[in-house]
């Protein structure tokens, strides 16, 4: 008698396909990617170095499972300059590194037939050179689409979530609550207590890095994490990326014109 239960999608991972397997995806008309970036840094005293990029990584997975993009190798560098040197853990790439990189991996997707790339983002500040990334490959592959996306700004429920406790927050209770329930390894629970730090950045003008706005590396209140919230934290972060995703693989460009000027 055959199952009656639902089969279970899985992520699609580029590193487990083969080259037939990968070509295949965009002559089926399969032209899109997820990239997941993440970091490798400090996440105060009670939060692993892996944060960002567990995230990037499950929230990749649980997305193409859902929708059949696959997912590429993931990045665990990212640029973390403003945490410092004050305390061990932070590796950072410089932003002109990370842009290469980027625009490397983008170069080699497009000549394989890939022209959609998703860059899935959990680490804020990969931010501003994942969007030069865009910025060099759009205009170096003409009809290439790239889209930068957060993971904590994917919509407003989830922004106001990430936000609840410091509008510049980090290590704080959405990202603790996020591991406790996808990642228990990295937190320690009996630091949270004391671990929760104020957000001094209210109001200023100057972007200053976080060995000047922060005791211990926290910018937030991480003894409010629950599993509970991390749980429903991902699931939206989930449904409404899933959403984006979607609405990405069905977009073309509003005018089917050339990058180059046209000529006299």
């Amino acid at each position: 008698m055959p199952s009656l239960r639902k089969p279970v999608r899985r992520a699609l991972h580029w590193e487990h396909l083969t080259w037939p397997e990968i070509a295949a995806l965009p002559a089926a008309g399969r032209d899109a990617v997820m990239l997941p970036c993440g970091a490798t840094e400090q996440h105060g005293p009670h939060l692993g170095a892996g944060m960002d990029t567990s995230l990037a990584t499950q929230v990749c997975d649980a997305v193409s499972a859902a929708t059949g993009v696959p997912v590429l190798p993931p990045l665990s560098y990212g640029c973390s300059l403003g945490h410092s040197h004050r305390w061990p853990g932070t590796l950072s790439l410089q932003p002109q590194t990370l842009i290469s990189l980027v625009t490397d991996l983008g170069d080699w997707l497009h000549h394989a037939g890939f022209r959609r790339l998703f860059l899935i983002n959990s680490h804020v500040t990969n931010a501003a050179p994942l969007r030069c990334a865009l910025e060099i490959l759009r205009s170096r592959h003409d009809g290439f689409m790239v889209a930068v996306l957060n993971t904590a700004e994917v919509s407003a429920r989830v922004k106001k979530v990430f936000c609840a406790d410091a509008g510049d927050w980090h290590a704080n209770a959405a990202e603790t609550s996020l591991m406790l329930a996808l990642a228990p390894a990295l937190v320690r629970p009996r630091l949270l207590a004391k671990a929760d730090d104020p957000d001094r950045t209210r109001g200023l003008v100057f972007a200053h890095p976080v060995n000047r706005t922060s005791t211990r590396g926290v910018t937030g209140s991480p003894s409010r994490a629950t599993v509970a919230q991390g749980r429903r934290l991902f699931r939206w972060i989930v449904a409404d990326l899933t959403k984006t995703v979607r609405r990405g693989l069905r977009e073309t460009a509003p005018l089917n014109a050339a990058y180059s000027a046209v000529s006299s």
